[in-house]
């Protein structure tokens, strides 16, 4: 074979991708994820940053709401419920009294506070003194004095008790009430001691004004008036009266005096009631002692329905209900 002939094999060419579809090498592909990765990480410190701010801002609003409502509570319970108050009335020898006639027996009394700590000397001068003077009332003894004049109601003569609703015959007889079923320290049974003893004589008039205020004043845990005390704070309330109109106060003077103490047993009652009248332009010394202590505002419904329109405030820890 010559060599003008011959032509060398040639190989064939190998097809060169496009650009874009070139392989990447590892530092191509950081170079281009670490801005991703930056942004990424950003966006989460950033993220957690506004969740954070954003709880610390709700924690403080919350701690500021706390701290209003504190302040509030510290101011209506100055004006509802001062640290001790003294009422226009003298208790004098009614607690020796109600021991002596075996309305109130001292023994069982001791042993039911003996489980609250016990009877201090002030709280048994005033079941065993001849000269105690005017009732003194805070949030620590209201319990104890709601005690004393629930006997003092339920044992003083008195006629709302002999001819009112409590002696109705469709309740089947006084003594099926919480007021008198529940009276349990008398020496023997507390209808042994309904409506039986002169401890507080009233003229007929003062018989008259008793009734006519009684039958305005109610209680939030019931839906009745002071003139059937059918419960503890029914018929203490019908002895503070009698002890009032006895002493000669007059009838500005009981719903006063009635409004106050119906305070320290329903604290929390009265207080709302106070912030209810506050957030409608009124103040509590602005509004009568009788509308308030009314069934639009006193009785159960009445409260429920205050209660349906405004938040309820929780005071200090009360004594409690008595026995």
């Amino acid at each position: 074979m010559s060599d003008e002939n011959f032509s060398p094999p040639t190989a064939p060419i190998p097809a060169v991708p496009p650009n874009d579809t070139l392989p990447k090498n590892s530092w191509d592909l950081k170079i281009w994820l670490w801005p991703v990765s930056l942004f990424l990480t950003v966006l989460v410190i950033a993220g957690a940053w506004v969740y954070t701010s954003k709880q610390k801002n709700q924690n403080l609003s919350n701690k500021n709401i706390s701290s209003i409502e504190t302040a509030l509570t510290s101011e209506l319970e100055q004006k509802v419920i001062p640290l001790n108050t003294t009422l226009p009335v003298v208790w004098g020898d009614l607690g020796k009294k109600l021991v002596a006639s075996g309305a109130l027996d001292l023994v069982k009394f001791q042993d039911i506070y003996a489980n609250r700590g016990g009877l201090d000397e002030a709280s048994l001068a005033l079941l065993k003194n001849d000269n105690n003077g005017q009732i003194e009332i805070t949030p620590a003894n209201s319990g104890l004095w709601l005690n004393l004049l629930w006997a003092l109601g339920l044992a003083n003569k008195n006629a709302i008790l002999d001819k009112g609703p409590m002696s109705d015959p469709q309740y089947g007889g006084a003594g099926n009430f919480a007021s008198t079923g529940g009276w349990t320290i008398a020496t023997g049974q507390a209808m042994d001691h309904y409506s039986r003893h002169d401890f507080i004589k009233l003229s007929p008039e003062q018989e008259l004004l008793v009734a006519k205020v009684a039958q305005n004043i109610y209680r939030p845990c019931c839906g009745n008036s002071t003139l059937f005390p059918d419960c503890n704070h029914g018929m203490a309330m019908l002895g503070l009266l009698e002890l009032l109109a006895s002493q000669g106060k007059n009838e500005e003077q009981m719903y006063q005096t009635a409004l106050t103490v119906n305070s320290y047993w329903f604290p929390e009652n009265y207080l709302t009631i106070a912030r209810y009248l506050q957030e409608n332009g009124q103040s509590w010394d602005q509004v009568k002692p009788q509308e308030i202590l009314g069934a639009d505002y006193s009785s159960s419904t009445g409260y429920q329905n205050i209660l349906n329109k405004t938040v309820p405030v929780s005071p200090k820890p009360s004594p409690g209900c008595g026995v």
